[in-house]
């Protein structure tokens, strides 16, 4: 693994990484020009993080799965909804139920990114004149966020297909609202404190921000890497107006391990525990039906071995053609094989990690670096880290 990965780097297609492969009781790290305290933007990672801090308020009875969300976000209440994805903005109907919190933890909220190109749908130019075109970078505060989330109509009824992104957004302005505290506050007390994530949060405060490196995307113009983000004076050197439940945090390598690691033991820590068993099985089950999944035209190769669980990609069939760590939008891509285990569940991060749970293997992987992604495929290095990280398992 390490001479694979060092590759990447001499090779200038990575700056560092730090990754890490455990079993049970054994932790295996490996880094490469990053030390192991580096602090990385996790991006969509953040999701799975997410949807944990909203099921442990379904857990303390405070919010419940099925009730609507209207009276915690009275700005999404009366959505209206296209009559097809065809169709013009203005053409639309009433919602035919309320969104609910489970639409928005599997992502059937009725919004997303919608994954075709540019201009294939009417819908599209108004998401993203509403900011809600994918990619990387700040947000506006929840209150706006909202605002401008309400001015535009759902592309399909709650429940009835699969969009990314938007609703993890959503779910941590619930949260915070469900907990009358902010979401970084409510994150911190309830789950990173109790597993020792101490350097996961929104930002980077000025005493650690020498442990953040530089974010760089691929320059498929010029070649090698283009800058993305700085570390002082970056997006994340300063408190965010958004605290993003679908890609604001930053954690280091050992902190997402504790959080995997709570996953494959069911919920529990030393001397307590974070969910309940019932609960994590959910979390990381497939909850798509084949009739959503159908719906959901932009993924049509992916949901064929794969599912969503609550803020998790789920493998539901052994298929080695298309990888879990690498993004489910592009129907072309081929993988040469590796992890991709029925039972299996993680996901990536715009920035550059990605990250696998087995836990038929009681294995976690979790690689950290931070160029990201520019193509819907996913960087190589995520397939060759997984698949050596599998590889090495002896069973």
């Amino acid at each position: 693994m390490r001479e694979v990965l060092s590759g990447y780097v001499e090779r200038g297609e990575l700056t560092g990484f730090v990754a890490l492969v455990s079993r049970g009781g054994e932790v295996h790290v490996e880094c490469g020009r990053y030390e192991r305290d580096t602090i990385f933007r996790l991006a969509s990672m953040t999701k799975p993080i997410a949807a944990a801090a909203a099921l442990r308020l379904v857990e303390d009875g405070v919010i419940r799965l099925d009730d609507g969300i209207d009276e915690l976000l009275p700005e999404l209440a009366g959505l209206q909804v296209l009559r097809s994805i065809e169709s013009p903005v203005d053409d639309t109907v009433p919602l035919s139920r309320p969104i609910t919190l489970r639409d928005v933890l599997t992502n059937t909220m009725g919004t997303g990114v919608v994954f075709a190109e540019p201009g294939t749908y009417p819908i599209q130019a108004a998401l993203g004149g509403a900011g809600f075109e994918a990619g990387l970078g700040p947000k506006p505060g929840p209150e706006e966020f909202l605002r401008r989330l309400a001015r535009v109509p759902l592309v399909h009824q709650p429940g009835e297909a699969w969009m990314y992104n938007i609703a993890s957004d959503v779910l941590g302005i619930l949260v915070s609202r469900a907990a009358k505290q902010s979401f970084g506050d409510f994150l911190r007390e309830r789950i990173f404190e109790q597993l020792g994530m101490r350097d996961s949060a929104f930002w980077v405060p000025p005493e650690k921000i020498s442990r953040l490196p530089r974010a760089y995307l691929p320059d498929e113009k010029a070649g090698g890497l283009k800058l993305e983000d700085e570390a002082a004076g970056g997006i994340f050197s300063e408190p965010p107006a958004l605290e993003s439940g679908a890609g604001g945090l930053v954690a280091t390598v050992d902190d997402f391990h504790a959080f995997a690691r709570m996953l494959l033991d069911r919920g529990a820590i030393a001397g307590g525990r974070i969910l309940a068993e019932s609960t994590v099985e959910a979390m990381t089950s497939d909850q798509l039906s084949e009739e959503v999944k159908s719906r959901s035209p932009w993924t049509p190769g992916w949901f064929a071995s794969h599912g969503w669980g609550y803020g998790v990609g789920v493998v539901t069939a052994a298929d080695d053609s298309i990888d879990l760590a690498l993004s489910p939008f592009d129907p072309e891509f081929r993988s040469d094989g590796g992890a991709s285990a029925p039972g299996a569940y993680g996901w990536s991060g715009g920035y550059g990690t990605t990250w696998r749970n087995d836990p038929a293997k009681d294995l976690a992987a979790v690689l950290m670096t931070q160029v990201g992604m520019v193509s819907a495929a996913g960087p190589t290095f995520f397939r060759d880290f997984l698949n050596l990280a599998f590889a090495a398992v002896d069973d």
